[in-house]
């Protein structure tokens, strides 16, 4: 028996943002896969006029499983993930410990393919950028998310991302918040 995707099953229970007020409350679950979804388009733009080369279905692989050691952690909330270098130190070294303990709840004859998901290598090193560089944007858009329903709670965490969605200066990004992020702030009736 192995409990490894019943643990991923409840990622639906892990909430983000818990220092916040959220109108609407986000899990990791749906976190993960709208992260997929904007990593794979990432990779994509990458590849087509960026000139990278990267596997957009690993990149969205990655992001599929990026939070998953949260099963175990729980979220730990970005200001204090980022305190300070220590915090930010012993807080790798437990998603490292509770992803060895997910990796543990599988069967011996998968381990391996799924050691290299939840434990990068250098090899990966630029699909593990587009996959941080989506959870950015996700974070970028759930501050617009908050914003359009009136809560203001999120105004400078949405500055502060924008910052650092532009610090990171690629363009593969930046194409992505010209031709995609707009749309966004618009309601229903005017996407239609």
């Amino acid at each position: 028996m192995s409990h490894f995707f019943a643990y991923l099953a409840r990622m639906k229970f892990i909430h983000r943002w818990g220092l916040m007020r959220n109108v609407r409350q986000e899990n990791i679950q749906e976190h993960s896969l709208q992260t997929a979804m904007i990593a794979h388009n990432l990779a994509i733009v990458k590849n087509k006029w960026y000139g990278g080369k990267v596997d957009p279905q690993r990149v969205m692989l990655f992001a599929v499983y990026h939070e998953a050691s949260e099963v175990i952690t729980g979220d730990l909330a970005t200001p204090i993930k980022y305190f300070n270098p220590e915090i930010r130190k012993a807080y790798k070294h437990i998603e490292k410990v509770a992803n060895k303990r997910l990796l543990s709840m599988l069967p011996e004859e998968l381990k391996e393919d799924y050691e290299t998901i939840l434990f990068p290598n250098t090899e990966d090193e630029e699909h593990w950028y587009l996959v941080k560089a989506a959870d950015k944007i996700c974070a970028y858009l759930k501050c617009i998310e908050e914003l359009k329903a009136g809560n203001q709670e999120f105004s400078k965490a949405a500055k502060s991302i924008s910052r650092d969605l532009e610090d990171m200066n690629r363009p593969e990004i930046k194409y992505f918040m010209d031709k995609f992020e707009p749309s966004f702030h618009l309601t229903l009736d005017e996407l239609n």
